[in-house]
């Protein structure tokens, strides 16, 4: 039994000491060839990691084409979109012009429409007031020569009148004799004015009329411009060197020269009348009558 065991104990330590250098060896083995498997792996892993950067980067590449593409598409349809707006409005702009260019033809259209027919309607009254104005002429025409028919009638009728008048005159002419006719003439024309407008003066700068006034009812129904008469017919005196002549029973004084222009003969052959103006009484001469002798009235 104990060569058995003795026999065992040296079998295993052959056993053992076989199989310690073969575990050494290849436990040495195994060291060495782990950097190696670790090398390997790290080879097997650098491809690995390689291959996933390269799939990062075509990941990152295809995000960024995607992403570009997307812009891309984004600013085609905002470009698209900005042309449709802008043709939109571009139609809008241009269907606004067409709208506004055919408002302005008609409103221009209607204005000249109405142009021509006020220009029609003026047309037509110029042509109602032409006739209206040649209807017009032709009786203002007509009635001018029925005034200048009734105005040859009239003056025929005032030179038949004066005729008969200077006739009648002629006929109840005073007689008077020489002597009488020398101091009728000699007091008139010593009386004639050399120059009217500075020997004359107004009953104002005379300081007022102060005789005697002729009652209304006598005044209105001989005196004023529809009664005139002739001085040669009247009774005639010089008083205090100016000529005085009777009228309607009142004594006419004239105190005023008479004007130098008027003819030689007036006192003879002029109607004359007395009047009452402003400040006084003058005696004008139909042939002038706007010249008035300032006069004294007495009884």
């Amino acid at each position: 039994m104990k060569r058995i065991v003795i026999i065992s104990s040296t079998v295993l330590s052959l056993i053992l000491g076989i199989a310690a250098p073969v575990y050494a060896q290849e436990n040495k083995k195994d060291k060495q060839d782990q950097p190696n498997q670790q090398q390997k792996g790290k080879d097997q892993a650098k491809p690995e990691q390689q291959h996933g950067q390269q799939q990062n980067q075509e990941r990152q590449q295809q995000h960024a084409q995607q992403q570009q593409q997307q812009n891309q598409d984004r600013q085609q349809q905002q470009a698209e979109q900005q042309q449709k707006q802008n043709q939109e409005r571009q139609r809008q702009h241009a269907q606004q012009r067409q709208q506004q260019n055919q408002d302005r033809e008609q409103q221009q259209a209607g204005q000249q429409q109405k142009q021509n027919q006020d220009r029609e309607q003026q047309q037509a009254e110029q042509q109602r007031q032409d006739q209206n104005r040649q209807q017009t002429q032709r009786i203002q025409e007509l009635q001018n020569e029925d005034r200048q028919q009734q105005q040859g009638q009239q003056q025929q009728q005032r030179q038949d009148q004066s005729r008969q008048e200077q006739q009648r005159v002629q006929q109840q002419r005073p007689q008077r004799s020489q002597e009488q006719q020398r101091v009728w003439q000699s007091t008139w024309q010593t009386h004639r004015a050399g120059s009217w407008q500075t020997d004359h003066r107004s009953w104002q700068q005379r300081g007022g009329y102060n005789g005697y006034r002729i009652p209304n009812d006598r005044y209105r129904g001989f005196f004023g411009p529809q009664h005139g008469f002739r001085i040669f017919s009247l009774p005639f005196m010089v008083y205090n060197g100016y000529p005085r002549f009777q009228y309607e029973g009142y004594w006419i004084t004239l105190l005023d020269p008479w004007p130098e222009y008027w003819s030689n003969d007036w006192y003879d052959n002029d109607d004359v009348y007395v009047d009452y103006r402003d400040d006084g009484y003058y005696m004008y001469n139909r042939r002038y009558p706007s010249i008035g002798i300032a006069i004294n009235i007495s009884m």
